[in-house]
């Protein structure tokens, strides 16, 4: 890492909750990103489904500073433009019809979470608060998130978690007739399983899904934190199903790296949640808003969705070939540009291999690579990694 001898120490002052690569990134723009030495890589991870217009896209960067010249920050006592609007275009082209702007992904579903209790107890009585969800899902790290997700690695050490959280299998439709009950205020669900593998739900499990909520008067919440805005080659992941869900969580790629995130509902729905049932002090901050806003303009009044569509099918054919050429491969999979390669084995240094090849990618217990990339990526640089992953490949015989 070529940083000042004061810079390097600076390192220290930081809580290593993050097992970081060495590597101090400097700049980025579209696919690539430098380091302090000058170095480029590709970025297939685009910050984790975060910039997923390409880093420091122009139109976005000018955005931002036209927004900042005016207005940084006012309380959610007050009326703002940028928030007004983005709200108006997520609401215009989804199902719903009422947002609320907090700044992360864990703490939408934070904001459905007390929507689907608050629901449940004024539509059902107090009894109903329990969440059904689903085993092998992330929803975030804050309590009540990382009780929703589905994965035990993550809870560990953060016992007694909330009670009222049941998880079944993922495309199981009797388990989960089987766990919705009286007490049910919420069916929550990530249409593609992202962290949990690139799982993506079969449209008939999730019509049950959507049946079940309807017969009980349970709320239908979909995680599209991920697998939203673009990322499958449609606005929204369930757009590409039969089921329109009551909630969707939002963030990640909404303000293409600047921090915003969205629990989006339909009015009678969102009722629920009245004055001083909850808040968020940066939420809908006027900078991110209009970030956002450039976002979803991008994305509805171009044919970049398109684009994603065409170029996520190149890399699945890649991806197919390299498996067909591979044993260890166990299996691909993926919709659009979020793509996973499943190994039988581990392989921990697959990462440092091709990060010193000049890739950014994510790897999962050393046996499944989750891709990502920016929607400006090129056929090319799908070749470039894979030739990088064919060469690791050799390298192990």
């Amino acid at each position: 890492m070529n940083q000042a001898p004061n810079t390097r120490k600076a390192f220290e002052y930081l809580a290593e909750t993050y097992a970081r690569f060495p590597v101090v990134v400097e700049k980025a723009q579209g696919v690539y990103v430098w380091d302090d030495n000058g170095k480029r890589y590709t970025d297939f991870t685009s910050g984790i489904a975060v910039c997923s217009l390409g880093h420091c896209n122009p139109s976005i960067v000018e955005a931002v500073k036209r927004q900042a010249d005016k207005l940084f920050h006012i309380s959610n006592l007050y009326w703002t433009v940028p928030q007004a609007e983005l709200a108006r275009l997520i609401c215009e082209n989804s199902f719903g019809e009422q947002v609320f702007f907090c700044n992360s992904g864990a703490e939408a579903v934070e904001a459905a979470i007390k929507l689907a209790r608050k629901f449940g107890h004024e539509t059902r009585g107090p009894d109903c608060y329990e969440i059904v969800c689903l085993e092998g899902s992330f929803h975030g790290r804050t309590l009540a998130a990382i009780t929703a997700t589905g994965q035990p690695v993550y809870q560990r050490g953060f016992e007694p978690l909330p009670d009222g959280f049941t998880h079944v299998p993922p495309n199981n439709s009797r388990a989960l007739e089987l766990a919705v009950g009286r007490r049910t205020a919420a069916i929550l669900m990530e249409p593609i399983l992202g962290e949990g593998g690139v799982r993506i739900l079969e449209n008939g499990f999730l019509k049950t899904a959507r049946q079940i909520a309807r017969d009980t008067g349970a709320l239908l919440i979909f995680d599209e934190i991920q697998v939203g805005m673009g990322r499958t080659g449609s606005l929204f992941a369930y757009q590409q199903t039969d089921v329109e869900p009551d909630v969707i969580c939002l963030a990640k790629a909404l303000a293409n790296g600047l921090p915003v995130g969205a629990m989006v509902a339909k009015k009678q729905v969102m009722r629920h949640l009245g004055p001083g049932t909850h808040a968020s002090t940066f939420g809908g901050n006027p900078i991110a808003c209009a970030a956002g806003i450039e976002v979803i303009k991008t994305l509805t009044d171009t044919d970049i969705l398109e684009r994603v569509k065409k170029i996520g099918t190149y890399l699945t054919n890649r991806l197919q070939e390299l498996a067909k050429d591979w044993p260890d491969i166990l299996e691909t999979r993926g919709r659009g540009l979020i793509q996973a390669v499943e190994f039988r084995r581990p392989f921990p240094e697959l990462a440092s291999y091709l990060l010193e090849r000049g890739f950014l990618v994510l790897v999962a217990h050393g046996r499944l690579l989750r891709l990502l990339p920016p929607f400006v990526i090129e056929n090319e640089h799908i070749d470039q990694l894979v030739a990088a992953l064919y060469d690791f490949k050799r390298q192990l015989s």
